[in-house]
């Protein structure tokens, strides 16, 4: 759906599961509305190559090979993807793991109950990137495994939207996919975009406000998909080394130059658990976080 609202053109559309908003000012309707479409398309081109639900996809058939055990190999795009998994294992020690979405299959948010420890201790055994022989262009899978691209591809898509943006001319604008963003300058009038970020725990209040005129955010958490049993909060950010939920922070959000960055820095940091704001503050990024207790922290609060 396509829209003006204060001399800005707006498209709604959904995508990767999220609502999704595009706003630009651009002096050309017509070219605008093009444009707003050609992001949409871009955008739909990523889902349809690496969603996991979709089994005519790239990623499906990659999958289809790490079951069975073998070799694919993979084209230019898929490769820096790849690459880029591969630094953010690197850096985070193994907690950024793109082998981990095996452990879904124990982790399912739409039931009320824990799974069997059992379950989750076969499924560990078929994650870990090291096993895994990357050897551009060319994947090698041990039989049983599985890869995600959830954890970066949603942001680099932001980062893909933004850039069709800016060559053909925004100078004003933000693309937001799920809450995943990327701010392409300032509004028409020359103030910040005013981002308001989820409180965890309480859906109608905000965690912080942000003012942005150029840049990207991206916000990790364990509330957008999570189920309480017991009393005790389940999220969807689960440690590879133990196959269950975090459970120190509840949200981290990061600004940096681009989406994919914040996004694997805010993943990494939840993943690091108490270790994760001290993290944060070593690699010198704006961010903000919300612990499990509900204390909010980090540099954009200073």
């Amino acid at each position: 759906m396509a829209q003006q609202a204060d001399g800005c053109q707006v498209r709604s559309f959904a995508a990767m599961g999220s609502p999704c908003e595009i706003r630009l000012h651009l002096p050309d309707a017509v070219l605008g509305q093009r444009l707003m479409q050609a992001v949409v398309d871009e955008v739909e081109r990523l889902e349809q190559r690496y969603s996991r639900y979709r089994p005519e996809s790239l990623l499906s058939a990659i999958n289809a090979v790490a079951r069975e055990g073998g070799s694919i190999e993979v084209d230019e795009e898929t490769a820096l993807l790849l690459d880029y998994a591969d630094t953010c294992h690197r850096q985070s020690g193994g907690l950024f793991d793109i082998t981990s979405g095996v452990l879904r299959e124990a982790w399912r948010f739409d039931d009320g109950g824990v799974p069997d420890p059992a379950l989750i201790e076969r499924l560990r055994a078929r994650v870990g990137w090291h096993r895994v022989c990357w050897e551009r262009p060319v994947l090698t899978f041990p039989a049983g495994m599985e890869i995600d691209f959830g954890g970066v591809v949603k942001e680099y898509a932001v980062d893909r939207a933004a850039a069709l943006c800016m060559s053909a001319g925004v100078r004003h604008g933000i693309v937001n996919l799920g809450g995943d963003l990327r701010v392409m300058g300032p509004q028409l009038d020359g103030s910040a975009w005013r981002i308001g970020i989820q409180h965890p725990r309480d859906p109608g209040q905000a965690a912080g406000t942000l003012r942005l005129s150029s840049g990207a955010i991206a916000t990790s958490g364990d509330y957008a998909r999570c189920k309480i049993v017991n009393g005790q909060r389940y999220g969807h950010v689960l440690d590879p080394r133990t196959g269950w939920p975090v459970r120190s922070l509840a949200s981290v959000t990061v600004i940096a130059d681009f989406c994919l960055v914040a996004g694997s820095a805010s993943t990494i940091a939840m993943l690091k658990q108490d270790e994760g704001a001290q993290w944060l503050r070593s690699l010198g990024v704006q961010h903000l976080w919300v612990d499990v207790r509900g204390r909010c922290g980090g540099s954009l609060l200073d």
